[in-house]
């Protein structure tokens, strides 16, 4: 009886960067944890109170964001025995995604007359403009002016 060659290695399935950022990130409470550190939330008490989340959940997700390099634990500034989860930069570099969320989430999940926090710039006291894809020439782009190319 012969033996049938062995299989080659599955291509992986995460070869979209989409998909690679929403195993990390793609959860609400990770999202939310994020969000809470771009309002200065530091402390694992702070973000308890402002998640309304299982402690549990809480130790998880932020083990998981600290593990792939979006939050790191440092010493309380205030020299107290406390720890801080601050953003790294690569967590920083997630501003544009929450700015975008929070942009769309104003557009299309709140009523005309329903109040929502608004994200102002501090330099001028305005909202911030709408986020938009734009070409490397400051040109907008739509979606169908776009094309995802994968790898051979």
């Amino acid at each position: 009886m012969t033996q049938a060659p062995p299989e080659a290695p599955a291509p992986p399935l995460d070869t979209c960067p989409v998909a690679r950022t929403v195993d990390i990130i793609g959860d609400r409470w990770s999202l939310l944890i994020v969000r809470d550190a771009f309002d200065g939330v530091r402390r694992f008490g702070d973000f308890l109170r402002s998640l309304g989340v299982a402690r549990s959940m809480l130790t998880t997700r932020l083990r998981a964001l600290v593990e792939a390099g979006i939050l790191s634990v440092q010493p309380a500034s205030d020299g107290t025995s406390y720890q801080e989860y601050v953003l790294t930069p690569q967590g920083r570099e997630l501003f544009t995604l929450i700015v975008a969320l929070r942009q769309w989430g104003e557009k299309h999940r709140f009523g005309r007359r329903e109040l929502h926090s608004t994200l102002i710039d501090t330099r001028t006291g305005e909202p911030l403009a709408d986020l938009q894809p734009t070409t490397r020439d400051g040109s907008p782009v739509a979606p169908e002016d776009t094309q995802v190319v994968r790898p051979a």
